[in-house]
């Protein structure tokens, strides 16, 4: 479980910043300034049903309420 959830992270983190076209590691950065990372790990059990897309448009918005600019 803990493979699937680190696997589908790393993934999430690269559609990110290919969506923004940043890198891997100004994404996990900004994430991690905006407390995104803190929400994906309460929010696991949904998220990964959910499409990329989807997750990249959520998490932007969580970010951009917790005073992030993406």
């Amino acid at each position: 479980m803990a493979s699937d959830k680190v696997q589908y992270l790393v993934a999430l983190i690269a559609e990110f910043a290919a969506h923004y076209g940043i890198s891997t590691q100004d994404v996990v950065r900004y994430l991690q300034r905006y407390k995104a990372l803190d929400l994906y790990n309460r929010q696991y059990d949904y998220l990964h049903t959910q499409s990329f897309e989807s997750n990249i448009r959520d998490i932007t918005a969580y970010c951009q309420r917790m005073g992030g600019t993406i």
